[in-house]
């Protein structure tokens, strides 16, 4: 299963992977006792409104994660209720470019819940909004299932037509840095672990060079 792939690696040996990964913007932060989640964006187009939310709640598949394109308005698109009933109907997180609240439970958990905010006031419940359409979360596209990631770095979101190539590659990084770690245990230094010296010649004589390890 993906999850259990993402589970061996990290967002950051993601990104090392490929530097055009779409990464959300710092600012949404995990909230919940679960701070990774890995599944398929289900997108919610919602301005200001909650209603899409809750509507998006009970419409995802078992798995999906709930992606809420909030515009980051410091107003909460859920809480406590929507974390509860996204658990029963098994869905794999929440993202929202907005605020959330009920931290007090939230931060106990188990589903994954991402915001960019923290706060008391709920928006209205008047409008349907959209689901399933493209959305923009943290700055970044968001298209109906694409893959989101997420972990205490931050939130990604990889195509599913290339995640199967990205996890192998953060696998193999994942695998090399460890061994570079355990060198350093060791009393090896940094310079013992990279071609350093040769790149900053390189780089310095205008050269084209990249920063590699050495073994």
């Amino acid at each position: 299963m993906l999850a259990d792939r993402f589970a061996a690696v990290d967002t950051t040996a993601m990104c090392d992977a490929d530097k055009t990964t779409r990464v959300l913007a710092e600012a949404i932060r995990p909230r919940s006792a679960t701070r990774r989640l890995c599944g398929p964006a289900f997108t919610v187009r919602c301005g200001g409104d909650i209603l899409p939310v809750l509507r998006a709640i009970e419409a995802a598949a078992p798995g999906d994660v709930i992606v809420v394109d909030g515009g980051g308005r410091e107003i909460a698109f859920g809480g406590e209720l929507f974390a509860r009933g996204a658990l029963v109907r098994g869905l794999g997180g929440i993202v929202v470019d907005g605020g959330y609240r009920d931290i007090g439970y939230v931060s106990t958990c188990p589903l994954p819940v991402f915001s960019r905010s923290v706060t008391p006031m709920a928006a209205p419940a008047t409008e349907p909004g959209e689901l399933g359409v493209p959305i923009t979360c943290g700055g970044v596209p968001v298209h109906p299932g694409d893959l989101i990631m997420a972990d205490d770095e931050g939130v990604i979101v990889v195509d599913p037509a290339r995640v199967d190539a990205l996890l192998d590659a953060a696998a193999a990084i994942k695998a090399t840095e460890h061994r570079l770690i355990e060198r350093l245990d060791a009393g090896a230094t940094l310079s013992d672990g990279f071609n350093l010296a040769e790149h900053v010649a390189a780089r310095t004589a205008g050269e084209p060079s990249t920063l590699t390890f050495i073994f």
